[in-house]
């Protein structure tokens, strides 16, 4: 999600992925008789960063006179559990009690809220960085409260302050003074602000590694309580469905309201930039109406291949000279001419659609105020908030954005064209205003409205000496580019978008002579970053890859790899062994059972995955899945370990049925029944081991997916003898 964009505002900014604390000026102030705590890179005066703390909205840490600890959240929580690391960052520091804290999403404000693993040139949440953009300045909020109410706490007591400890929300000594935050919050608020505060050594964390600790909002989730975007009532509310065009490129040519009009709660048809929509009383007569509604599409720009057709081009594209190249070392030519064996293999990935269980949706209202209030699943709140603005006509300080917890998104709800809410915002708006708007697509609206993972054509060959030492490598990478023709193009450098190549021009394997070329192709199918972005593709072509080549020369697939790991990477090193360790400890394997290995580096954090598995013609059973990771200090283990278990999930979900198939134009697929995600009983027993790091804190959202492929592959491979280049493996096996 967003990868490369991260990626590259990080490498144009030197390289700079953690800013140091005196990169920090501190702002606080009260706020309703309690105070807030805010901080922003430095460059600006402290008068300035205080008056942007000014607002609710404007801070990292709010406690309120009853006692009441809100935290302000830079990322927005889907699912993954950036609310609770975030949490445990501030309590960590703070002295807090669970019980009353609070997190809620926070926008309006990029110097305050720009994802610091990205520059801070935007907010955001993806590629795996919530956790390395908050690890300082939350934790940074949380030891300048702590410092401002024990300061105001030995004041009021007439004590010194080191005599004074902040635990389970409260100030207390051993002469028996006592307050809770709450209560000495509005004196704290008037203290001078710390220019340094003393963050507590890792020595004395409670809350940070914490392997006990379970995720806050979990009661909330489980009985179905916590309210998303799709869960909002708003008096008098309006809700609208889309009507998007079959193919791709289409616009509309002409339409009659007529008979929608006449379906009973209907109120309005109205055109939007994604195409029309349907407004009604409730979502079920706006549905009844969109099937009344006649239109008429223009298919002239339309994209009419189906998806066999761009794959088949596709393949003809990598048997030709790539049109970039991301990475050439040494001489491979020279390498392939003098090769005692060459090794080649094709793969092939189909398009991938996210389906996170809440489907796009968003909610608009503008107060008597004349501002504008947007809920929803805001993944880039800050571009969201501009494109609303410029949808309704009016400047960015006159949109609001409300950002909700939100029922998945896998990178879908970060959309360059900000298409849901420009939607909702055009409804509005050409309604007069006159009433809120939700916005609600369908499953089959979410799955058939584009914005898939690219299909994508690997090429790889490997060139072999006498003793079956790999001496070259290339790989061939032909598919479209994310970042193309969006408001992030500005980031493809040389003709080649990161997020294409991602995970094979960074191979880890010292191999003196590697090329990885790229051949973007034009194709009008919407693509996006999905779970774990270019890495799903290229981990999966590179690793199986690597067991061709090991099965071909003999070499145990394992040592293989630790003999090719270069003394630069000592992080991959651990990990392999790591999981080899684990699975050793699993014991020996039942009959009619083979294991594969892979091992992966994404979003700064490392993945070995070893999978067991058993072959039936063409039915595969998962049965167990060893993992190890280092995603540097471990904040929050519990939820390290649920992320390596869904990752593994999604991943497995995405190699072994799903796939968005295009015929003619137009997407076969609607709905789960024709897409299938990983069913629950295909879910394999996952162990899990956490490489332990003083490293900061790298990502776990999505660096568990990618390995997960190529080692079912590879036990596949292992099983069989054959190889799996073709995804899905409902069809890999089947061909």
């Amino acid at each position: 999600m967003l990868p490369k964009l991260a990626h590259t505002a990080t490498a144009k900014l030197g390289g700079l992925a953690e800013p140091s604390r005196r990169g920090f000026l501190i702002g606080a102030l009260a706020v309703g008789g309690g105070f807030a705590v805010g901080f922003r890179p430095g460059g600006i005066s402290m008068a300035n960063a205080q008056a942007a703390a000014s607002g609710p909205f404007n801070a990292y840490l709010q406690i309120a006179p009853d006692n009441t600890i809100t935290v302000l959240s830079a990322h927005f929580e889907m699912g993954q559990g950036s609310y609770h690391g975030i949490a445990t960052l501030v309590i960590e520091e703070l002295g807090a009690s669970w019980d009353d804290v609070t997190v809620v999403g926070a926008s309006g404000n990029t110097e305050l809220y720009g994802n610091l693993a990205w520059g801070g040139v935007t907010q955001g949440t993806g590629g795996s960085t919530a956790m390395a953009s908050s690890w300082e300045r939350y934790r940074l909020a949380g030891a300048a409260a702590r410092t401002m109410l024990i300061s105001a706490a030995a004041e009021a007591w007439g004590v010194p302050a080191d005599t004074i400890r902040a635990e389970a929300s409260a100030l207390s000594d051993d002469a028996g003074n006592r307050a809770t935050f709450g209560e000495m919050a509005e004196r704290a608020a008037l203290q001078p602000i710390p220019s340094e505060p003393v963050l507590k050594a890792p020595g004395e964390w409670t809350e940070i590694g914490n392997t006990e600790t379970r995720r806050y909002d979990r009661v909330g989730k489980a009985n179905g309580t916590q309210d998303f975007t799709i869960d909002i009532q708003l008096p008098d509310m309006l809700y609208a469905v889309p009507v998007h065009p079959p193919k791709f490129g289409a616009t509309v040519a002409s339409f009659d309201p007529a008979d929608a009009l006449a379906v009973r709660d209907v109120v309005d048809v109205v055109e939007t930039p994604l195409g029309l929509a349907v407004v009604a009383a409730n979502t079920w007569a706006a549905m009844q109406g969109r099937n009344a509604l006649s239109v008429t599409w223009d298919e002239t720009a339309a994209e009419q291949r189906g998806s066999d057709e761009i794959l088949e081009a596709y393949r003809t594209r990598a048997d030709e000279a790539p049109m970039a190249m991301a990475r050439n070392d040494g001489d491979v030519e020279a390498a392939f001419a003098s090769a005692d064996r060459i090794i080649e293999a094709t793969y092939e990935f189909p398009y991938l659609a996210h389906a996170a269980l809440e489907p796009m949706n968003a909610v608009v209202v503008r107060g008597d105020d004349g501002v504008i209030e947007v809920w929803g699943g805001h993944q880039i709140p800050d571009h969201y908030q501009m494109m609303a603005a410029e949808t309704a006509g009016v400047t960015p300080d006159q949109v609001r954005m409300r950002v909700m917890k939100t029922g998945g998104s896998f990178g879908r709800r970060a959309v360059g064209d900000a298409d849901v809410i420009v939607e909702t915002v055009a409804i509005a708006r050409a309604l007069e205003w006159r009433a809120p708007v939700k916005m609600q697509w369908t499953r089959e609206d979410d799955m058939r409205a584009g914005r898939y993972r690219p299909a994508y054509v690997h090429k790889l060959r490997a060139a072999l000496d006498a003793d079956g030492t790999v001496i070259g490598w290339d790989n061939h990478i032909v598919g479209q580019s994310i970042l193309a023709g969006t408001p992030f193009s500005g980031f493809i450098q040389n003709g080649i978008d990161l997020s294409s190549v991602e995970g094979a021009n960074t191979l880890p394997y010292e191999i003196p002579n590697l090329s990885v070329g790229l051949t973007t192709t034009e194709v009008n199918v919407p693509v996006l970053w999905w779970r774990a972005v270019g890495s799903t593709h290229t981990a999966f072509a590179t690793e199986a890859f690597f067991d061709e080549v090991a099965r071909a020369t003999g070499k145990d697939p394992v040592q293989m790899r630790l003999d090719l790991l270069s003394a630069d990477h000592p992080r991959h090193t651990a990990v392999l062994q790591a999981v080899a360790d684990l699975a050793e400890q699993g014991g020996a394997m039942p009959d009619g059972r083979t294991r594969g290995v892979a091992l992966h580096e994404s979003f700064n954090s490392v993945v070995a995955q070893i999978a067991e598995v058993s072959v039936d013609g063409a039915d595969v059973t998962v049965h167990k899945v060893w993992c190890a990771v280092d995603c540097g200090t471990a904040i929050n283990p519990d939820t390290i370990k649920a992320q390596m278990e869904g990752s593994v999930g999604f991943g497995l979900g995405s190699i072994l049925a799903e796939e968005i198939t295009i015929t003619a134009g137009v997407v076969d697929q609607g709905n789960y029944d024709t897409y299938r995600p990983l069913r629950i009983d295909a879910m394999p027993d996952v162990e899990v081991a956490i490489v332990p790091s003083d490293n900061p804190p790298t990502g776990v959202g999505e660096p568990a997916v990618p390995p997960i492929g190529p080692a079912v592959a590879n036990a596949i491979l292992s099983a069989t003898g054959r190889p799996v280049r073709q995804l899905p493996l409902s069809k890999g096996l089947s061909v």
